[in-house]
């Protein structure tokens, strides 16, 4: 069973969480990680360029020159993709990037990038994480106790407005509840903080 730090709610280290063993300890297939980032990748993509065909181009609706006995080739419209001013022949249309893994591959990367973060010792655990009111200052300290430096993902076992608006602020940290836990965020941040109780929900979310 895999263990982790645990840190108290000031930032102590208090000894070791066990995690598990499911979720947090799979073997890590890279090939389905690789495949899951780049399902998300896909479907951030907004498809939305467009270029004109020559049936969209305006004009060209006369024949330039009649077809024989000008000694010019010949055309039957100034808009033909040949011309200047003319149509895009096989340029972009706009289209949905967005693809599925079969529900099983997606469960087995999930796993896989949890697992590699405990495997890097990326992932920290804090008893208890809670603020009456929104303290960013309070947060980046006690971050910084947990030598958090770079960027992280704070998990919290449920929507917590003023916990949230306290780590939000800060670059690079992102706040999420473990059932929006995925691939990409997971492998883009360097360390996985997560609540006891969170950790707890994600093994029973993803088991």
């Amino acid at each position: 069973m895999p263990k982790v730090p645990l840190y108290s709610a000031q930032g102590e280290l208090v000894g070791d969480f066990d995690l598990d063993d499911a979720v947090f300890g799979a073997d890590v297939n890279e090939a389905l990680l690789h495949q899951a980032v780049t399902m998300q990748l896909a479907g951030m993509r907004q498809g939305t360029v467009a270029t004109k065909t020559r049936a969209m181009v305006s004009g060209g609706g006369r024949k330039p020159w009649r077809q024989k006995g000008t000694g010019r080739a010949r055309h039957g419209s100034s808009r033909s993709p040949i011309w200047t001013k003319g149509g895009i022949t096989f340029g972009p249309q706009p289209r949905d990037y967005r693809y599925d893994l079969p529900k099983k591959a997606r469960r087995v990367a999930i796993k896989s990038a949890l697992s590699a973060k405990v495997r890097d010792g990326e992932v920290l655990i804090v008893e208890g994480l809670h603020f009456e009111e929104p303290k960013t200052k309070e947060m980046a300290a006690l971050l910084g106790k947990m030598n958090v430096d770079r960027s992280a993902i704070v998990v919290l076992a449920a929507e917590d407005a003023n916990t949230k608006k306290s780590a939000r602020n800060i670059p690079g940290i992102k706040p999420m509840i473990p059932t929006a836990l995925n691939v990409y965020d997971v492998l883009r941040h360097k360390n996985l903080v997560l609540t006891a109780d969170a950790a707890k929900m994600v093994g029973e979310v993803f088991a």
